[in-house]
């Protein structure tokens, strides 16, 4: 008999049989302090928080609805995605350890990396953004401690061979961390590739309407589970029950929402690949993009989210074009319903190896509308974009 689909499993952790009846939803508890029956049940290890920081009902039932969508023994939520990856890295990092990513980290944990890291001593580094398996493992050393990884890599788009760069990590004793945001714990499985800690940013495809901020962590091995956990309690980490219970509802449509936005994301980069305006569209899913034979042999879906490169042009340009669009948003994060546009060039910058791009760097985030409707909508911009 195989085992039930991500789709079935996060639909039915919402209906766990009980006594008499029972609501679809978990209940809405929002608590601080939790009144004990009895003073010997005023401990850790009763049965239930003694205290409203380790999370009610919802809380419960979303990480455990997430390690299993995980493939984990365990999951965490915290208050965002910058969160859910600075926490392991504090928790398997000390002074003395580096660290060892790629140029085309997330922006937020670069600067994390760079600068908090980096003042309690432990040192970080970035090799370029197209660095492949061969190359990461080239670059672990003696202090080496752990290796952040991302693929697709943010902005770019890059992919890694994650299961060589995790043996090879796992063998030289290095723990890997993989921000697995755009595959949403879904499309990918990390800690099936041998990855020590999954993480994404729950803020996006998990929550799906742009109204709440989370991050989730997913691991197997015990002692990595109990760093965690740790670190978790001594910052004193909490997630709202009204958000944990907001995630959880996102968590049962993800795998329908994350189809269909796929059908028009790959609509939209075919149709992108053929613009005269377009030099390239960076969107592994696509034959002929970046990393597409990774992506094909290791994912089973792909998010909505691509690079497009434009043929010349300048900042002008690129702000021209993002004025035009009324369909498309300009606004940061993504995965939620609707569809978003980012002016992205200068971001480069920031790179200690950065790429070279045949012109401005825009990046797109394809919702739930009309493709046909988005695509008349880039028209728009794209005759903005020409002046």
């Amino acid at each position: 008999m195989s085992s039930p689909s991500d789709r079935t499993r996060l639909i039915a952790s919402a209906t766990r049989r009980g006594s008499g009846r029972r609501p679809v939803n978990p209940p809405l508890e929002r608590a601080s302090t939790m009144l004990s029956d009895r003073a010997e049940l005023m401990r850790d290890d009763a049965d239930g928080p003694v205290y409203g920081l380790d999370g009610m009902t919802a809380a419960r039932e979303l990480r455990a609805a997430l390690a299993g969508l995980e493939g984990a023994e365990g999951a965490f939520i915290v208050p965002s995605g910058l969160a859910a990856v600075t926490v392991p890295v504090l928790a398997l990092t000390r002074p003395g350890d580096e660290v060892v990513t790629t140029d085309a980290v997330y922006g937020p944990s670069r600067r994390f990396l760079s600068r908090y890291q980096a003042a309690r001593g432990v040192t970080t580094r970035f090799l370029p953004a197209d660095a492949d398996a061969e190359a990461i493992l080239a670059a672990v050393g003696d202090r080496t401690r752990l290796v952040l990884l991302e693929s697709p890599a943010s902005l770019t788009f890059q992919m890694v061979d994650v299961a060589a760069v995790a043996a090879g990590c796992r063998a030289r004793g290095v723990m890997t961390v993989l921000d697995n945001t755009w595959a949403a714990g879904l499309a990918f499985k990390p800690l099936a590739h041998g990855v020590d800690v999954s993480v994404q940013a729950l803020t996006k495809y998990v929550g799906g309407h742009s109204d709440l901020l989370m991050g989730g962590i997913a691991a197997n091995d015990p002692r990595c589970l109990s760093a965690i956990a740790n670190a978790i309690e001594d910052m004193g980490w909490h997630v709202s029950p009204d958000d944990a219970w907001l995630a959880l509802r996102g968590l049962r449509t993800l795998p329908l929402r994350y189809a269909e936005q796929e059908r028009s994301g790959l609509k939209i980069a075919r149709w992108l690949q053929a613009r005269p305006e377009v030099s390239r569209v960076l969107y592994p899913p696509l034959p002929g993009s970046v990393g597409h034979d990774l992506w094909a042999r290791d994912f089973t879906g792909a998010a909505s989210l691509m690079g497009v490169v434009m043929k010349g042009g300048n900042e002008a340009a690129g702000r021209r074009m993002l004025d035009a669009l009324t369909l498309f948003g300009l606004g940061y994060s993504w995965g939620g319903f609707e569809s978003l546009a980012t002016h992205e060039t200068h971001q480069m910058a920031y790179r200690d190896h950065p790429p070279a791009l045949e012109g401005e760097l825009i990046r797109l985030h394809v919702g739930l509308e009309d493709p046909d409707d988005l695509i008349a909508d880039l028209e728009r911009g794209l005759a903005a974009f020409a002046g």
